[in-house]
């Protein structure tokens, strides 16, 4: 099924980020910059708030709230042992932050992200990749290696992990660049059908009280 499926190129460009839909399931190739540290994404609201540069580039690209491991070695990243992705709302706080001024076009992670980071992805022509969660086997698979990374006074999960992707996923459009969130669709439909579950809940005869 995956080799079936759409592969999309990062980093987008805004028009290619807009050219997708709520609930596209596409596979991808390509750079993205990926974490899960809340102190990392702390730093990097700090740097950019005070006209300084990410040490790795990422205007314009692509950032992921996920977790990378490999081995280390003296030149850099070695081979990869696994990927792991995070929950977004962990840092919905900084993200319309990051979005905005880094201008990204995907970012992704599981659980999405709340109605002022949508906005954000709205202005900047960004999508938000929904990444199945207790599939980092075959997500991993998806990594071709890690080509960088920056702030190593870190963990390694926390630092900035410049990943190469190939064939990464499946992995679907959960928010598109338009304001559209699949998740927000889902809590209105939860709350429309409330009153229904509340009233059948109410009438569903007791199972304790039948005669034996």
């Amino acid at each position: 099924m995956s080799a079936s499926l759409p592969r999309l190129s990062l980093p987008l460009s805004p028009e290619a980020a807009r050219a997708l839909k709520l609930g596209d399931v596409v596979l991808l190739d390509g750079d993205a910059v990926a974490t899960v540290g809340m102190p990392t994404q702390k730093r990097m609201v700090a740097e950019l708030e005070a006209s300084r540069e990410l040490p790795l580039p990422l205007r314009g690209g692509s950032f992921f709230h996920m977790g990378v491991s490999y081995e280390e070695g003296d030149a850099g990243p070695g081979p990869l042992h696994y990927v792991n992705p995070t929950t977004s709302s962990r840092f919905d706080h900084l993200m319309p932050t990051l979005i905005r001024t880094l201008q990204l076009t995907a970012t992704g992670g599981k659980g999405g992200l709340g109605r002022e980071s949508v906005e954000a992805m709205r202005e900047a022509g960004c999508v938000y990749f929904s990444f199945v969660g207790g599939a980092s086997a075959l997500l991993s698979q998806g990594v071709q290696s890690v080509a960088d990374c920056a702030w190593t006074d870190l963990i390694m999960q926390f630092r900035l992990n410049r990943i190469r992707l190939d064939g990464f996923g499946p992995v679907i459009v959960a928010i598109d660049a338009h304001g559209n969130s699949i998740y927000e669709r889902l809590m209105t439909s939860a709350r429309e059908r409330m009153p229904e579950i509340l009233q059948s809940l109410r009438t569903a005869p007791d199972e304790t009280e039948r005669p034996r």
